[in-house]
């Protein structure tokens, strides 16, 4: 793990019921693996989110494992629209695994409705073709 990471701390507890975890990459960025979208997993997961952008003062990786969700309800896809197009997303790499087509579906929608210029969006079917985007460099994003 880059002493960057080891220096900015997750500050994430896991939501009641749990739904969904998160750790810190090691590139800094995170890596969240969700379960499901409650509504309890919807609303922890937006208060972290927002919490994170704050703090946000570079360009950021992170990764949205959702392989174990069956689809995506309209509430999610209003909160990753919310924090897509907050102010404080910008410059942000995200990687999105899907396991099927009705939550590719979704991310679809949610990229379509992202402000440009905020966070790239994209969509794969595995982790290894989501972390070799992850990995080019940053700055092709400036």
């Amino acid at each position: 793990m880059s002493e960057e990471a080891d220096t900015k701390p997750l500050n994430w507890t896991p939501a009641p019921g749990g739904g969904y975890t998160v750790v810190r990459r090691p590139d800094g960025g995170m890596h969240y693996t969700f379960s499901d979208t409650s509504p309890s997993t919807l609303a922890h997961w937006r208060e972290f989110a927002l919490d994170h952008l704050l703090e946000s003062d570079r360009l950021t990786r992170n990764l949205y494992d959702l392989r174990e969700l069956d689809h995506i309800q309209e509430e999610a896809i209003e909160y990753a629209i919310e924090v897509n197009t907050d102010p404080s997303a910008r410059n942000i790499r995200l990687a999105v695994v899907v396991g099927n087509q009705a939550v590719r579906s979704a991310v679809q929608d949610i990229a379509a409705l992202t402000t440009p210029g905020g966070v790239e969006i994209g969509i794969f079917e595995d982790l290894e073709s989501a972390e070799a985007w992850l990995e080019r460099p940053l700055s092709l994003m400036v």
